[in-house]
């Protein structure tokens, strides 16, 4: 099992099985909330349960999807698709090192110039 939550402690998960490799995501959407690029896992639903949620907030960001984040000291945490069976939750917001590798950035068309993508692992202009 892994844990997690928000800065002020008034989001908390945790989740068991299975979590997919990092994505990077440099969308403009990704960027504009987290001020750099979302790093985000994925949880199945399933495997996936929130232990506090008192201060959680969800933003319909798109017609496609929403982003999870606590509306008390404004941690960014989850993006999950409206008809998913998974959430991606922000590797930063974990207890511990969830000791994963980073699988693919995505968007990196819309990057911004002050950083650099990771040399090695795969790219997608657009799309996941």
């Amino acid at each position: 099992m892994k844990t997690g939550g928000c800065l002020c402690g008034g989001v908390r998960y945790q989740t068991t099985g299975h979590l997919r490799d990092i994505t990077m995501c440099h969308c403009n959407m990704c960027r504009t909330q987290t001020g750099l690029y979302y790093a985000a896992t994925e949880s199945a639903l399933d495997d996936f349960e929130l232990t506090s949620q008192e201060s959680l907030a969800w933003y319909v960001s798109s017609e496609w999807a929403q982003r999870g984040f606590c509306d008390r000291c404004g941690t960014a945490l989850f993006w999950r698709a409206n008809d998913g069976d998974a959430i991606s939750i922000l590797v930063g917001s974990f207890d511990e090192d969830p000791e994963l590798v980073v699988g693919k950035q995505i968007f990196t068309k819309y990057k911004g110039k002050f950083y650099d993508l990771i040399e090695g692992v795969p790219t997608l202009d657009e799309g996941r």
